[in-house]
């Protein structure tokens, strides 16, 4: 079913939205919150979740692009989840490399150096600028959190070419957000 006709769902508070969207959408979802969670129960909830406030968004929201409106949101629940649990461990988890990766691009808190609505502007603004492969290889790592060896065989490329790609777009991230003025 296209987006329109889902979104029509929703709007009518047809509860078949939820159906649909789980038939369209779901298995993208699943996949993303299990790459940050590595636990299939955790993430089969922060879908179903997912469903929830999407039906509690939709109406007065109307998504331009489904998939990434409910790709956002699974994402968000996912990663706190993973605060949650990592928080009850008290131990480090496979997503703080990640962080450490772009903390010479951006350190502190990013919301504490722009409003979040504005880092969003500058980060879509550098992705854009990016060429298709480079922006791939960096959403997959950062994005949608695949380890090296992933995106490598995902692409086709050996794991060094991978690190190397994400350390120069890294190396440009951090270039751009210094000429915008970010302090880093």
């Amino acid at each position: 079913m296209e987006d329109n006709a889902i979104l029509a769902l929703y709007f009518a508070r047809d509860e078949r939205a939820l159906d649909e969207t789980a038939n369209k959408y779901g298995e993208r979802c699943f996949a993303l919150s299990y790459q940050i969670l590595h636990c299939r129960q955790d993430a089969e909830e922060c879908v179903n979740d997912t469903y929830i406030r999407a039906w509690n968004a939709i109406p007065p929201s109307k998504p331009t692009f489904l998939g990434a409106f409910l790709l956002k949101i699974v994402r968000n629940l996912s990663l706190s989840a993973y605060q949650a649990a990592r928080a009850q461990k008290r131990g480090g988890g496979r997503l703080e490399p990640l962080s450490r990766e772009l903390a010479d691009c951006v350190t502190g808190n990013p919301e504490a150096l722009l409003e979040a609505a504005e880092l969003s502007r500058l980060l879509d603004r550098f992705l854009r600028s990016l060429s298709q492969k480079e922006r791939c290889l960096f959403l997959r790592r950062y994005w949608y959190a695949d380890s090296i060896s992933d995106i490598a065989a995902r692409y086709h490329l050996s794991a060094g070419t991978v690190k190397s790609s994400l350390h120069r777009t890294r190396a440009k991230l951090k270039a751009f957000l210094q000429k915008e003025g970010v302090s880093l």
